[in-house]
This record gives C-alpha cells, structure tokens and sequence, in this order.
C-alpha cells in the first residue's frame, strides 16, 4: 500500500462541510461552495476542479481546468463508469504538478466516493484503507448505499477481493463498516 501524503494534523475545531479537506498532496474534497471561493482555490493552488453534482454551476477562474460529471446523489445514478476515467485525469493533474478539488455540493457522498476510487487505484489502497484514510481527513463523507455498492465492485475488479461488504441490517442493507453504528442507532 502506498500512504498517500494527507494532511492529518491535529485540528482544534472539526472541520466545517465548506472548508477542502486534503487527501493527499494533490487532491482536495470539499463542498460547492469552496469549489467556487477564488480565495479558497488560489490559497490551496487548485489547478483543476471536478464537479460531480447537477446542482452545482461552477464560477470559471482563470488557469483553472473544469470537469463535469453530472451525477445526482441516488442510489441508482452511476458512477462506477466514470471511476477510471476520474482517476485516470485526478493522477494527470498531478503529474503536472497541479492540485484538483474533487465536490460535488456537500463532500460527502458523490465526490467521496470518486476520491475511494483513485485512492484504490493509484495508492494501491483497500477500500477499506481509502475509506479510513479519507474520513481520518474528512469525517464527514458517507458514500449512499448505491456507491457503496459500485465501489465495492470496483475494488473486486482492481484487487480481485474485498475488504467491505453489504450486508443486512434492521435498517435495510448497509456497507459492514456500518453495522455497528447501525445496531446503536435501532437500540436507541
């Protein structure tokens, strides 16, 4: 496993859903509303930007490169199509030494499960792993059952194994990092 450089420093406050959260030395996730802060983009020199949102309509900042991939947060939108190619584009940015943020309108289910997916591909990471590793720098991302559910076929295609795994809970079905948050939340 290759540890990606995080920026996991000890915070005093929790980080708000609107601040990027590094993931790496390249890679940021955050909300829409960042994504459209010049002075949030020019301090962490973003270079390029990945929308995965269709609510979100980015402000265009010069020497900035834009992608779009319009996707709604449902269970059933797609996006296992698109996790090679983001992963492929995220990496490129950095071999040019440019920095992407990854959003979509809160940084917590879309793009986060965009950032598992070039975690798993380019850092060699589990899914468990890139799970930890990005709610240790972003604590609030939880990827819908859906994405749980492409992700984990994803990281069988990559790895031929998983490391999560649905399964049934009284809640409905769940990723199984959940279960026990899930048994605490039916016991209350």
């Amino acid at each position: 496993m290759t540890e990606p450089q995080c920026l996991v420093s000890v915070q005093v406050q929790q980080p708000s859903v609107r601040d990027p959260s590094q993931i790496t030395s390249s890679l940021y996730l955050s909300s829409g509303v960042a994504a459209n802060n010049k002075l949030v983009l020019s301090s962490n020199r973003i270079t390029a930007v990945i929308n995965v949102s269709v609510e979100v309509v980015n402000t265009f900042y010069e020497n900035i490169q834009y992608v779009k991939v319009p996707v709604v947060d449902a269970p059933t939108s797609i996006l296992y199509d698109f996790f090679d190619p983001i992963a492929d584009y995220i990496h490129s940015v950095e071999m040019n030494q440019g920095r992407t943020l990854l959003h979509c309108v809160a940084g917590v289910s879309r793009s986060a499960s965009f950032c598992l997916a070039y975690l798993m591909n380019y850092h060699s990471m589990s899914l468990l792993d890139a799970h930890t590793w990005t709610k240790s720098c972003r604590p609030i991302i939880r990827p819908n059952n859906g994405f749980w559910e492409q992700l984990i076929h994803y990281e069988f295609k990559l790895f031929s194994k998983n490391t999560v795994h649905m399964i049934n809970s009284p809640t409905g079905l769940i990723p199984d990092i959940y279960q026990k948050e899930a048994g605490s939340i039916v016991s209350v």
